[in-house]
């Protein structure tokens, strides 16, 4: 039996670690990882619990569920791979390591298809044999093109979408329909440097340290929720060239680590910051 996972967020208070422990004791599994949380600011009760054992899971759910505060969001995984679409422009980078991380299983995840709105792409995604959807946006409205992105979404029914530098800005109607389930990246000088070629800006401005931010999309875009956020140091040998490869790299790094935390059930959100149990 492969290890399970419940997760739990509630108001939080005292004997909730003992409550929750005590009911799997009685359903007779043994707890291999547990780690917790209480967000003082809101008083709220997060915990992520991992065991091995078979278990009635609408059964486990719901003791566990009379073990806490009233409202108390309660889940179990069994850790299967996550239904994943991914979204891309013409930038390989981030696409590219996704592809070769889920050819090698190390994802925790089924990429079930590509989109683009560009054909640039398409060969490398061929390479792995996954379905591509070119979906221009050519002389379509964002609204427009959205719903043409929607129907191939809906008919795939994923579990997450991922941006993996796909250059469209997305309206807030379509944001609001996968809420926590829109992963992004993008390079980490917002506000201060906005627009095209932001690595030249940054050349310009001398900058020492360039970095990458992966995030949930809400309504706000680049505004929601972060996963994770990494910087590298660079110096005045680096070129605005030399600034954008090492970006790319930083990029990668930092949205792999996102979809292994958020594909293994390792967040939670809490308003518009992230708890992360890694």
């Amino acid at each position: 039996m492969s290890a399970q996972v419940l997760l739990v967020e509630c108001d939080d208070r005292r004997g909730l670690v003992h409550a929750i422990t005590g009911v799997l004791l009685q359903q007779g599994v043994n707890v291999v990882g547990n780690q917790e949380f209480v967000e003082r600011g809101s008083a709220r009760f997060f915990m992520r619990t991992e065991f091995d054992g078979a278990v009635d899971a609408v059964r486990l759910e719901a003791e566990v569920r009379r073990a806490l505060p009233a409202q108390a969001s309660v889940r179990l995984s069994d850790l299967k791979p996550k239904r994943v679409v991914v979204l891309a422009s013409k930038e390989h980078h981030c696409l590219g390591d996704i592809l070769i991380r889920h050819a090698f299983g190390e994802l925790n995840a089924q990429v079930l298809a590509v989109l683009s709105n560009h054909t640039a792409l398409q060969p490398l995604i061929e390479k792995f044999n996954l379905p591509f959807h070119h979906i221009s946006h050519e002389n379509l409205t964002r609204e427009a093109h959205e719903a043409e992105l929607l129907k191939v979404i809906d008919r795939l029914q994923p579990d997450y979408l991922v941006l993996a530098k796909y250059m469209r800005v997305l309206t807030p109607e379509f944001a609001h329909r996968f809420p926590a389930r829109l992963i992004n990246i993008h390079h980490s000088f917002l506000p201060a440097f906005v627009g095209a070629k932001p690595y030249q800006q940054a050349f310009d401005r001398g900058v020492k340290v360039i970095g990458a931010s992966a995030h949930f999309v809400t309504e706000q875009l680049d505004e929601g929720p972060l996963i994770v956020q990494q910087v590298i140091p660079v110096d005045h040998t680096h070129t605005a060239q030399a600034l954008a490869q090492a970006g790319r790299d930083v990029e990668q790094m930092v949205l792999a680590r996102a979809l292994r935390l958020v594909f293994e059930d390792r967040v939670f959100l809490c308003g518009n910051r992230t708890v992360i149990f890694d």
